[in-house]
């Protein structure tokens, strides 16, 4: 890939409500980003995240079956028990 390659921008488009890009606007102004660098920087990481989420890990058979075991057991320890008792605040 050559310099200029690397360097060459393209326009996108896009049309927001009007709330959407004034909430837009002051997020960016709080980071003291232009509404354009606010936007990439936002939707570089959303994309970034999306390709992270769809990362292949291969393991050996032995760790698999290994893996697996850990998820069929039973969560059981003092923590785990006391958090399970604990008061949930939307259960009123």
């Amino acid at each position: 890939m050559t310099q200029a390659e690397k360097t060459t921008t393209r326009a996108v488009n896009l049309r927001l409500r009007e709330d959407v890009r004034g909430l837009i606007d002051r997020a960016a102004a709080a980071q003291s980003k232009t509404r354009s660098e606010f936007m990439v920087d936002a939707a570089r990481r959303a994309a970034e995240d999306a390709v992270l989420d769809q990362t292949l890990v291969r393991v050996d058979q032995a760790t698999w079956t290994h893996f697996q075991a850990l998820l069929d057991r039973p969560p059981a320890s003092e923590g785990f028990n006391r958090l399970m008792a604990a008061r949930k605040p939307w259960a009123r």
